[in-house]
């Protein structure tokens, strides 16, 4: 992979290989050998979110993941995103944090927040 390539592309190409079922492949080209994550719905290992991933790509597979805005500084990547599971789906806000190193991801932690249909917000999530 080419030097190139910015760690904040690196995460964004992550996630939208996972969004559209392509795990295997996101996990081949950006995780370390040493990946771990911090999604307290799983165990840590790189297997376990792996095997997550691929059950929802399954499950969803009309999902659609939009980034909205990223942020780099040194190894670590911030990625805001709206995924939808389907079309007619709101949504949810979602923020993951990756730490690089080498230019592999080694490290995940993401967090969600489902958006509500009413508001009062009139700035909305975006």
């Amino acid at each position: 992979m080419s030097d190139l390539i910015s760690n904040k592309e690196r995460a964004v190409s992550f996630l939208y290989l996972v969004a559209r079922g392509d795990v295997r492949e996101a996990y081949d080209l950006y995780t370390s050998s040493d990946f771990c994550h911090h999604n307290p719905y799983f165990r840590g290992d790189a297997k376990s979110l792996m095997t997550a991933m691929e059950e929802n790509a399954e499950e969803n597979p009309d999902k659609i993941f939009e980034v909205k805005r990223t942020i780099e500084e040194g190894e670590n990547v911030a990625v805001h995103s709206h995924v939808r599971q389907h079309p007619d789906d709101i949504g949810a806000i979602v923020i993951h944090i990756f730490r690089f190193q080498d230019r592999k991801i080694i490290e995940l932690w993401d967090v969600g927040q489902p958006i509500p249909e009413d508001s009062p917000n009139e700035n909305g999530m975006f």
